[in-house]
Formats: structure tokens, C-alpha cells, sequence
């Protein structure tokens, strides 16, 4: 079932938007296989590009949706599970500046996306209809259990987007 507007804080809605799923779990299925394909057809010259000074390379931003998908998985499980405290946010440009992107290869980082996202296709699997109604209170707000698998999703494919608008674009011109 998809998410409604009520299930999420407003900020998540962008991100659900970018999903056409109506199942979260046939949503993060969907979503990595295309992830997967969009991310091994960047150019290996690519990889640590950046499109402006002060914008992170494209290992970067990768690296920063597997983090965050990491945090909202655990979130996710924290309200399934019942735990009521509310998480902390995490300040993302601090992740990226010490998540050792240069030294990493494609290969490692596509590995570590795959893993995180097949983890979690089996995490939102084990959820029955009841834990996906759960919610809890995020740092932005109240969130259901269903609609943070989905902001994963179009999380992680807005990312993708923006390197496909500004980094493989910039390069093309």
C-alpha cells in the first residue's frame, strides 16, 4: 500500500512521489535493480567527480545514500518494533566528509548498496500490514513504518537523479 500524505512528515512526500510502486517491497526490489544498472553505467573517470566546488563527488553521494538508508532502515525497525524514543538526525555533510569516498572503489561502493538494500527488502518483508501502519516521532515529525521504506527509495533515486541532471550533464557540455 502507498503511503498518504498524513503517514510522513511533508519533506518525505518529494521522495514518494519519485516512486511508482504501490507495495514497498516490490519498491525497494524495483528500485535497486535500476539503481544498480543507472550507477554501474557511470563512467569509471566519473567516479570522483564533482560538478561545483563544495559539491560532493559522485562516490559521495552514493556513500551518502547507503548511510541514509542505513538510518531509516533502523529507524524503520526501531517503530516496528515499538521503541518509542525519538532518533537523533544525523548531519549529513559530516558523513560525507569523513566517509573516505576517494579510497573506495565502484565496486566496494555498488557492493555496499547492494547489501544495505537487499538487508532491507528482507527487513520491510518480515513486516506484516499492522508494522507497516506503526509509526513513531522522527526528527522532522511523525512517520509510519510503510512510508519510510518508500522515502528510502525515492531518497536514493533522487540522488540519482541530481547526478544524471548536474554531474553527467555538466560533463556532456
Amino acid at each position: 500500500m502507498r503511503p498518504i500524505k498524513e503517514e510522513c512528515p511533508g519533506y518525505y512526500w518529494y521522495y514518494i512521489g519519485l516512486i511508482e510502486q504501490n507495495d514497498v517491497v516490490n519498491a525497494l526490489t524495483e528500485t535497486k535493480k535500476s539503481s544498480i544498472e543507472f550507477i554501474k553505467s557511470i563512467s569509471s573517470g566519473l567516479e570522483n567527480f564533482a560538478y561545483a566546488e563544495g559539491k560532493w563527488t559522485i562516490k559521495e553521494v552514493l556513500i551518502h545514500c547507503i548511510d541514509t538508508e542505513r538510518i531509516f532502515s533502523a529507524r524503520a525497525l526501531n517503530f516496528a518494533r515499538g521503541d518509542k524514543q525519538v532518533p537523533n538526525s544525523y548531519d549529513e555533510n559530516l558523513y560525507a566528509a569523513n566517509c573516505e569516498a576517494a579510497s573506495r572503489t565502484m565496486k566496494d561502493i555498488i557492493e555496499e548498496f547492494e547489501a544495505v538494500r537487499y538487508s532491507n527488502i528482507c527487513l520491510f518483508r518480515s513486516f506484516d500490514t499492522q508494522n507497516l501502519k506503526k509509526s513513531g516521532q522522527t526528527p522532522s515529525g511523525t512517520a509510519t513504518v510503510n512510508s519510510i521504506g518508500f522515502t528510502i527509495c525515492g531518497h536514493t533515486q533522487h540522488h540519482l537523479n541530481i547526478i544524471a541532471e548536474r554531474y553527467l550533464q555538466t560533463v556532456k557540455k
